[in-house]
């Protein structure tokens, strides 16, 4: 496998500072726990960071993030482990109920999200959803204040749910007003790792995956926060519909990483270009035709982007003007076997 780094590369900036943000719960029942999986679990996430958990087995809220624990106080975690004791007992009974109206017997899930979003320009949005057994049951709609229910027996919970039209206003206002309030108190507490942004290394390998049939992989990783788009190019085109898509994924150091294939015929003359956006950062990489192995260090000096490039001892300089002064140095990766 030969290792290619791109032969032509494009830095840009969108200032924007901006970026969405959101904040999740997620509660899962079980009908028959074990084998280690408790009859109860909440898990709080910003973004996609944990920030805490309580199960049936400790039957506490704890924190999972170190800014959590600093920030709130003993009281907050006892006063929220009785409630989502309350929880426990609350999702055992809707189980056993619903595997009474489904007529159903064994292991089923019963699970609920609830959460907002904080929106790059400004605005927000809430969610509250229920499932069982993984499939749609019930979903609120906010607007109207009322739920949409997605069978006969999802029917029979909403009619007595909207019934309660001083709940249903309840959940309107915690959905628009508590947790957003809730998601940037946390997004101050977290706001080093949160509101960081980490720009994506990115390399091209060409390999033989059949004989006659050559794949290129265009991998980033090391970045955060985890949204990225990624795509190839053929002369210039969108192929969309040619390309394979590696899930998003954590690098356990509190990054991420992907990547996105495309097969083509070595012999053909196409130009091959990976196309990577992230925050403020957009990059295209050109594939060379030839195996050559090309080094480039990108690097923001006083207002410019300065690109280096060496191929076969020769020299190459190029800049981009840059309209805001930023030091950051980012490096590609050097060639591996």
């Amino acid at each position: 496998m030969v290792l290619l780094l791109p032969l032509l590369i494009v830095f840009t900036v969108k200032h924007s500072a901006a970026r969405t943000h959101s904040l999740r719960y997620f509660r899962l029942g079980v009908s028959e726990p074990g084998h280690g999986i408790p009859e109860f679990i909440s898990v709080g996430y910003v973004d996609s960071h944990p920030i805490t958990t309580y199960d049936s087995v400790s039957r506490l809220k704890e924190p999972r993030a170190p800014w959590m624990a600093e920030h709130l106080e003993p009281d907050h975690w006892a006063r929220y482990t009785q409630l989502l004791r309350g929880w426990q007992q609350t999702f055992k009974v809707e189980l056993e109920r619903l595997q009474r109206h489904y007529n159903h017997s064994g292991f089923h899930t019963y699970q609920r999200m609830i959460g907002c979003e904080l929106l790059e320009d400004g605005s927000t949005t809430g969610f509250l959803q229920y499932a069982y057994d993984g499939e749609d049951f019930l979903i609120f709609d906010k607007d109207t204040l009322s739920w949409i229910a997605v069978d006969n027996v999802a029917h029979i919970t909403k009619r007595a749910w909207e019934a309660n039209w001083h709940e249903l206003q309840y959940q309107k206002n915690w959905l628009e007003e508590e947790c957003i309030a809730w998601l940037k108190r946390f997004l101050e507490y977290g706001k080093d790792t949160l509101q960081r942004t980490e720009p994506p290394l990115v390399k091209v390998t060409r390999k033989e995956t059949f004989p006659g049939v050559t794949t290129l992989v265009c991998r980033a990783y090391g970045f955060y926060p985890p949204e990225i788009s990624m795509m190839w190019k053929k002369n210039g085109e969108e192929i969309i519909h040619e390309m394979d898509y590696g899930d998003i994924l954590p690098s356990g150091d509190g990054t991420y990483q992907t990547w996105v294939s495309v097969e083509l015929d070595p012999q053909s003359s196409d130009l091959y270009s990976c196309h990577v956006e992230h925050e403020d950062v957009q990059m295209v990489l050109q594939v060379p035709q030839g195996s050559e192995t090309i080094l480039l260090v990108i690097k923001a000096v006083s207002g410019f982007i300065v690109l280096a490039m060496v191929l076969a001892g020769a020299g190459f300089l190029a800049w981009r003007r840059r309209p805001k002064e930023n030091n950051e140095v980012v490096y590609l990766p050097a060639p591996d076997q």
